[in-house]
């Protein structure tokens, strides 16, 4: 078979079973209650419900791509080279914005990815697609996709074509030949595969676990490392592999955690899938332990009937005829359930609750020079944290229906007192709360001609406050989601106490985005971000229940590199659906339309 499916754990993980993210269609690679990134694919519904309530909204539908790539070249000295693919879209003034990227798949020359990449198809413009093949160093394998430098890759080459080239096509499959980025040097570089499938607007999943029971050995010092990977057949007549297991090691018995597939995956419950069983190998060459075709109906009677069903190894140039192995494959799980999106509870009734905290540490530098973050322009121009108020305003106003929001200041030494790391914004010591943007700007401004900047810089009397008023929530009300924004300039002095506020907050309904001005290394700040696949852990030991920080760098969105809605609200969709799930908190609509007009019914 050849190639195993890579983000982390050096291709041992499991990739395209966590059901959704935040929308149909998003499968994460890092699992279910997991954020996509902006390497990762998927439509954001929160960015796109943002947008479309400010009347930005063109006739399109939201496409898939499945990535394959044939004959590619090998860039690696004892061993085939690890692709990944990369999905761009050109823009009129001839930049490129990242649209997705695939996993790694190890030592392969022919792979096929199962990370899809989501895109919408507008039919009134031209819309160019780049894609990009890279070959990723054996040394970044630990690293989740979104975190690789694609400059430290080897690069395999590009291809390119307009988006309504794929669509129009036969079976929506469109072949590319690979070349070099200038064009020049070696023309052969391999093929690139696209096809394009229209994502299903249904939210029904089902969560299967499967067993294994005396598999046949591979290995001749030990026992097989089993894997399974599913596939779809598609209309074509060909397969579409859509998730894998992890690898369970030294084992003839596995018992693999439970894959969740949306319908987006295996399109209806009568629709072929195949199932294969691999023994694992680190040099990519995995050998076939046995395979079988089956429908989710199939799977579903299994489950019910506790019966198991053999592999079967099917012909080779040894053997004419299939082998029936002793092998055989269980279903000890099957669950039927709805996965609602972040519209669905927003629509429902449930609140979302911003908080503000501003730093005012003497590390902003002092008001009165000019290149202090904190200086105030005569002229009237806005300072690094007006412009950060005022751009990030507008869009935790659009989500918070009251826009009254709890505002405090930090790190400052209040007039005739000590130094506060959590003091009203408003000047008022017995309530926090200002009114819309406007009342953070004046409680900003205010605050700068009656406190003296200070230090040190710390965290987490404020993450603590915002914990303290998210809990006390949960014996009131089950409706409400908070959000705590940090403004901030990136240098943190109690970064263990940090973690240990966030590990102690990760159990409650809240998250937290930290809005990183000026150009100060935010090494610290991506720390807490946890983006790397680790969460975080506190001084005890104690790891966080989920991750749910989120760090935006105020300059890449004045670079043009992201848009400000797309960096606030990139995580936080994740983030709120991870909390609901975990505590089983579903909409409160008896007989639900989905809140994208689309009209699926969704069961409580």
């Amino acid at each position: 078979m050849g190639g195993c499916f890579s983000d982390v754990k050096g291709g041992q993980q499991a990739v395209g079973g966590g059901g959704i993210v935040g929308h149909p269609g998003a499968q994460g690679v890092r699992g279910a209650g997991s954020a996509a990134g902006p390497a990762a694919s998927g439509l954001n519904d929160a960015v796109e419900f943002f947008f479309q309530t400010k009347g930005v909204q063109a006739l399109s539908t939201q496409l898939e791509l499945c990535l394959s790539a044939s004959k590619l070249r090998d860039r690696d000295i004892i061993s085939k080279s690890d692709p990944m693919a990369v999905v761009y879209a050109k823009k009129r003034n001839g930049t490129l914005e990242e649209l997705g990227r695939t996993e790694v798949i190890m030592n392969n020359l022919e792979p096929a990815w199962i990370q899809k990449i989501s895109v919408n198809y507008q039919f009134e413009i031209v819309q160019p697609l780049i894609f990009h093949v890279y070959d990723i160093d054996s040394q970044y394998h630990n690293l989740p996709v979104k975190n690789l430098n694609l400059k430290d890759q080897d690069f395999l080459g590009e291809a390119s074509c307009v988006l309504s080239e794929i669509v129009t096509k036969r079976n929506r499959t469109l072949t590319l030949n690979l070349h070099n980025r200038d064009g020049h040097g070696l023309k052969n570089l391999g093929t690139l595969t696209v096809q394009a499938e229209e994502t299903v607007a249904s939210r029904t999943a089902v969560e299967m676990t499967f067993r294994c029971y005396h598999l046949d050995n591979k290995d001749l010092f030990s026992k097989s490392d089993p894997f399974l990977r599913i596939s779809r057949i598609a209309e074509s007549g060909g397969s579409i592999p859509i998730c894998k297991t992890e690898v369970i090691n030294n084992n003839l018995n596995p018992v693999w955690k439970p894959l969740c597939l949306t319908m987006q995956q295996y399109m209806s419950k009568d629709n072929p899938l195949i199932i294969e069983c691999f023994d694992f190998n680190s040099s990519g060459n995995h050998v076939l332990i046995g395979k079988l075709q089956k429908t989710v109906a199939e799977l579903e009677h299994l489950h019910k009937t506790r019966s198991g069903v053999n592999l079967v190894l099917p012909p080779s140039h040894l053997r004419r005829v299939e082998k029936i192995t002793e092998g055989q494959l269980f279903v000890d799980g099957y669950v039927e359930k709805q996965l609602y999106s972040f519209l669905d509870y927003i629509s429902s009734g449930f609140e979302l609750n911003f908080m503000v905290a501003v730093d005012f540490t003497a590390s902003n530098g002092n008001p009165h020079n000019s290149d202090s973050l904190h200086y105030i322009d005569p002229s009237g121009r806005l300072n690094a944290y007006q412009q950060a108020i005022m751009e990030v305003g507008e869009v935790i106003q659009f989500y918070d229906s009251d826009r009254r929001f709890p505002a405090w200041g930090f790190g400052a030494r209040t007039i005739g007192g000590s130094v506060s790391h959590c003091f009203n914004l408003n000047g008022i010591p017995t309530d926090s709360v200002v009114t819309g943007i406007e009342g953070i700007m004046a409680g900003y401004s205010s605050t700068l001609y009656n406190v003296t900047l200070s230090g040190p810089t710390l965290f987490g009397p404020v993450i603590n406050k915002a914990a303290e008023i998210a809990g006390g929530s949960l014996s009131v009300n089950q409706n409400k989601y908070f959000i705590l924004l940090i403004i901030t300039d990136g240098v943190v002095s109690d970064i263990q106490e940090t973690k240990d506020a966030l590990v102690r907050a990760s159990d409650l309904p809240l998250s937290i985005l930290i809005v990183g001005v000026g150009g100060a290394d935010f090494t610290q700040m991506e720390v807490l971000d946890a983006d790397d696949g680790h969460r975080l852990e506190s001084s005890t030991g104690r790891v966080a229940t989920r991750d749910i920080v989120q760090f935006v760098p105020m300059r890449e969105v004045h670079r043009g590199e992201i848009s400000v809605v797309q960096a606030l609200l990139e995580e936080l969709p994740g983030q709120f659906l991870s909390y609901m799930r975990s505590r089983d908190i579903k909409p409160h609509f008896p007989d639900m339309v989905h809140a994208s007009g689309r009209g699926t019914l969704y069961g409580v």
